[in-house]
């Protein structure tokens, strides 16, 4: 019988000393446990999502893979640059549950920094989790409007199962449209129609 082997000592973080540019969180790395993201120069920590969230994200990322134009690609859980503050000043990053972004930003996010920038992003997906109802809704909701993000939809497991799209509308931010149950269709950004229920294991 082989013996599995034993996970090592999580990495210490020292925590910094002074508010952070988006280079110098990009280079602190992974945590061994759970997310950071990062807020006007400030690490905030965040528990690693449960498994149901998990899977209701992979779940719609499988319903979009095949209605995808061919420019665009989904990828779970990946930080975003937003851009909200000037190179070298206490920065902003995000990490959407999944986000759509234009294919030819992939190979620059593999090869440099993997990390996305606003620019890159045609929609923030954002499923609701207990502890972060007020940040999906309305701190991240106002930030990737600021950073101009077109389209943000965030998905909330509470049965039934809604999303609400969001939309820019100019200099006021995103309009969002009514909470959808059931099924979501639209034809902006693209045509899709995603089966909301079928995101529940």
């Amino acid at each position: 019988m082989t013996a599995l082997p034993q996970p090592g000592p999580a990495r210490r973080w020292e925590i910094p000393d002074h508010l952070l540019t988006i280079e110098e969180y990009a280079a602190l790395g992974e945590t061994e446990t759970g997310f950071t993201e990062l807020v006007e120069g400030r690490v905030v920590m965040s528990p690693s999502p449960s498994r149901r969230h998990n899977k209701a994200a992979y779940l719609l990322g499988r319903q979009l893979e095949s209605q995808l134009p061919p420019e665009l690609d989904f990828t779970l859980d990946i930080d975003v640059d937003l851009g909200l503050a000037p190179r070298g000043e206490a920065g902003f990053s995000r990490r959407p549950d999944l986000l759509i972004a234009y294919r030819e930003a992939n190979a620059r996010v593999d090869d440099e920094d993997g990390m996305y920038r606003a620019g890159d992003v045609l929609v923030a997906v954002e499923v609701v989790s207990p502890g972060s109802k007020r940040t999906d809704y309305q701190v991240k909701h106002d930030e990737y409007a600021d950073a101009g993000i077109p389209y943000y939809w965030i998905v909330d497991l509470t049965e039934p199962v809604s999303l609400v799209a969001c939309h820019q509308a100019g200099e006021f931010g995103y309009m969002d449209a009514a909470a959808v149950t059931g099924t979501f269709t639209t034809d902006v950004p693209f045509p899709v129609e995603i089966d909301l229920d079928a995101l529940l294991d």
